[in-house]
């Protein structure tokens, strides 16, 4: 059931030598690619990683994070801002409609939103081929204003445009040993009401 590979995920940081096939990385980014859009703009694009000197590069930026150089691959997600002009959704006029309406600061925050759902998809499709995942969001960025001279010089490598920010980066690979650790998350009553706060459901 959904609910119980919900449960079980967790980030791992720990990674086996194994190698993941080929099949089952296309099946994740598959499921990136599958996951909602808002007027189907899907404003986000996908980085598969697999060499060790790109791993290396994408830890630095990530100061320094060693799981990220140690994972079999990574997957660079990045939220194409740009996306919103692309899809020339001129038919509505609604600023509250119509992220491309809102400036740069609110098509910024919904690209983002929009990237999130994408790697959801992505790590549960993991989990659910045995691959563990860790999702990465400390890292220079033009959000985060860390290292410029670094983020820009990674985006050249990688080859994204100006409207293209890396927003995350998802690790995958094999848990090096399993441990069983406990999921910690507030109780249901703490974070779900009915009709207002403070009513329990």
């Amino acid at each position: 059931m959904m609910l119980d590979l919900i449960k079980n995920r967790k980030s791992v940081r720990n990674y086996s030598n194994k190698h993941i096939p080929d099949e089952d990385l296309r099946k994740i980014l598959e499921a990136g690619r599958l996951a909602p859009s808002w007027m189907n703009v899907q404003s986000w694009k996908f980085v598969l990683i697999k060499s060790q000197e790109n791993k290396d590069l994408l830890s630095e930026l990530s100061i320094g994070q060693a799981h990220v150089k140690n994972a079999d691959a990574l997957i660079v997600c990045v939220a194409d801002t740009g996306a919103w002009d692309e899809a020339k959704i001129t038919h509505i006029q609604k600023p509250a409609l119509n992220p491309a309406l809102q400036g740069e600061n609110g098509i910024l925050i919904r690209t983002m939103e929009q990237v999130v759902y994408a790697i959801s998809y992505m790590m549960l499709e993991a989990e659910s081929l045995g691959i563990r995942s860790c999702i990465i969001g400390a890292l220079a960025n033009e959000i985060t204003g860390i290292s410029p001279d670094l983020s820009k010089t990674v985006k050249e490598k990688l080859n994204l445009n100006e409207n293209q920010i890396i927003s995350s980066i998802i690790t995958l690979g094999y848990e090096a040993e399993h441990t069983e650790t406990k999921k910690i998350r507030k109780d249901f009553d703490e974070v779900v009401f009915l009709e207002k706060i403070g009513n329990r459901f």
